[in-house]
C-alpha cells in the first residue's frame, strides 16, 4: 500500500514523501528547488535533484508528528495506530508548527 503526502515549506510546494513497500521517498520538486527563494525543509534533507530513499520515516518527518496527549487524541479519534507513522504524518501534520506541512494525496 502506497501513501503519498506532498509537503510544503511556507506555502510553497517544495516535494513529495511516500510510503512504499520498500520504505519511504523524499523528493524535492524541480520547480522549487530551482526557484532562488528555496530552503532545505530540513538541514538533514538539502536540496539536491536525487530522491532521498530510507527503511524508515526519515527523523524530521517523524519529529513533526505530535507526542503526548494530542498524539492521544490522534490515536483514538481516528483510530490511528500510534506506531503508523506515515498514518500519522498525513492526518496530523498538515497544520503543524513551524514553516512545513504534509498534505495527503489520496
Amino acid at each position: 500500500m502506497n501513501r503519498k503526502g506532498s509537503v510544503y515549506y511556507k506555502e510553497s510546494f517544495a516535494g513529495t514523501i511516500e510510503e512504499t513497500e520498500n520504505g519511504y521517498i523524499f523528493t524535492y520538486d524541480d520547480s522549487y528547488r530551482e526557484s532562488k527563494e528555496a530552503m532545505p525543509v530540513s538541514l538533514t534533507l538539502p536540496l539536491k535533484e536525487k530522491k532521498y530513499e530510507s527503511d524508515m520515516l526519515f527523523p524530521f518527518f517523524d519529529g513533526l508528528i505530535p507526542e503526548g496527549w494530542l498524539l492521544d487524541i490522534a490515536e483514538v479519534n481516528w483510530k490511528i495506530d500510534r506506531r503508523d507513522r506515515m498514518a500519522l504524518l498525513l492526518a496530523c501534520c498538515e497544520d503543524c508548527i513551524g514553516a512545513v506541512k504534509v498534505v495527503s494525496e489520496k
